[in-house]
């Protein structure tokens, strides 16, 4: 018998422009940094395949935004709706492969399971970790009702009723303000002190996570009267100084911070919708104690997190779009010039820090989950979070050989009292 209601779908466009923001991914994507980002969950018991599939089946209906292909027109990339359907299976690829191949016609998202894990990779091209958490909850819901039918009779409410149109929303070009990216320029960004060493040739990201409670980490931010995220970051900053040569220190280390532009600006949207702070801290110039990274941090934090400070560039990266000279440049042009601006945005930021926050899911099925974790490709060193119930996840991931600034930070938490669980993906040998 068929549990779930009929439901009436609003036809999917046949096709849409990426937004602002993704429009910057196909021309920088690498080998190594594929632009894909994972979400993960963690279930109590093994995954069941074919309901996982069942439940994907579900949540793809609800997110047509994601059953897209990427084309490439004589002036931009841009998104097909197409037939194809989503296909589970166990997990085999390294963390973050390559999903958008120009020779084949493929979804832009894969979905595995390995043992108790449910895994979502996505490329950012299609949506950024807000949307895409949106359609992995909806899979995990769905895998849950199908799974333990008695329990669900009466199924619980999942925090997502936005309309199939909010999900699909350019919420950049529903916010684009040509005044306030011309009238308030920003400051040209200023080079930022970058980490060099060996990388890997086998072109697969080294990946360490570290579980800590929420409440330990909570108790030792309140300590420095400040928030998780700035008490987090104060620490990454700490930790990097610490392999930093002094011919190093006539540069600042700046932590770039994707921002949800959503509470700011409301909207509903799976796809891209997300600005750049940078965070910078000037040890040639400060005492480097982590109670001063702190109050630099988090004076950095509350002057950049604000509508006004967040529209400007919005506004001013949209510009470029809207750019009459831009618009009427073929697409290898495109991708040579945003290729060589990516690299130079490289030189003026050290590493990215990524906060997801904390996940929720219906009380009732909590039960069921022990954890979410997330993360991200990169040339470089990136380091993401997110937490549900006391568990947070904080992944680092990084193309990089040497693990000493992971080492470091995970080392000052321990320093504080806090236990950390530590993980890393197989090919990483060192006994961490």
């Amino acid at each position: 018998m068929n549990r779930y209601k009929e439901r009436v779908f609003a036809k999917p466009e046949p096709w849409s422009r990426l937004d602002n923001a993704a429009k910057l991914f196909p021309s920088t994507s690498e080998k190594t940094d594929t632009r894909v980002f994972r979400f993960s969950c963690e279930l109590y018991e093994n995954v069941d395949i074919i309901t996982l599939q069942e439940a994907v089946d579900i949540a793809a209906d609800n997110y047509p935004v994601f059953l897209s292909i990427m084309r490439k027109g004589f002036f931009w990339y841009y998104l097909e709706h197409c037939e194809l359907k989503p296909i589970v299976t166990e997990e085999k690829l390294p963390v973050c492969s390559q999903i958008y191949d120009p020779e084949k016609k493929e979804l832009l998202f894969r979905i595995s399971c390995f043992k108790n894990c449910i895994n979502l990779e996505v490329y950012h091209v299609l949506a950024d970790g807000t949307g895409a958490l949106g359609f992995l909850k909806d899979i995990i819901y769905n895998y849950l009702l199908i799974k333990y039918p008695d329990e669900y009779k009466t199924p619980p409410l999942l925090d997502n009723d936005a309309s199939n149109t909010q999900k699909s929303d350019d919420s950049f070009r529903r916010y684009y303000d040509k005044e306030t990216g011309k009238t308030k320029k920003e400051k040209k960004a200023a080079r930022a002190y970058n980490l060099t060493g060996d990388k890997h040739t086998d072109e697969r990201l080294r990946i360490i996570e570290g579980i800590v409670s929420v409440k330990s980490i909570k108790e030792a931010a309140h300590k420095y009267n400040t928030t998780i995220t700035v008490f987090l970051t104060a620490l990454f900053i700490q930790a990097i100084r610490k392999e930093m040569p002094l011919s190093g220190l006539k540069y600042p280390v700046v932590i770039n911070v994707p921002v949800n532009l959503r509470p700011y600006f409301p909207s509903e949207t799976a796809r891209n919708f997300f600005g750049m702070i940078s965070v910078p801290y000037d040890f040639g110039k400060r005492d480097g104690t982590i109670d001063d990274i702190i109050s630099e941090v988090n004076a950095c934090f509350k002057r950049e997190l604000t509508k006004e400070r967040l529209a400007i560039r919005m506004n001013q990266m949209a510009s470029i779009e809207h750019n009459p000279f831009a618009r009427i440049a073929p697409l290898p042009f495109k991708n040579i010039v945003l290729n060589r601006a990516r690299h130079i945005r490289d030189r003026s930021q050290t590493a990215v820090i990524s906060n997801i926050g904390r996940i929720t899911m219906p009380a009732e099925m909590e039960h069921h989950i022990k954890q979410f974790g997330i993360l991200i490709s990169t040339l470089g060193l990136q380091m993401c979070m997110c937490s549900f119930s006391d568990r947070m996840q904080i992944g680092f991931t990084t193309s990089y050989i040497s693990t000493d600034i992971q080492r470091n930070f995970f080392r000052s938490l321990t320093s504080l009292g806090i236990e950390v669980e530590i993980r890393s993906n197989d090919f990483y040998s060192d006994d961490e």
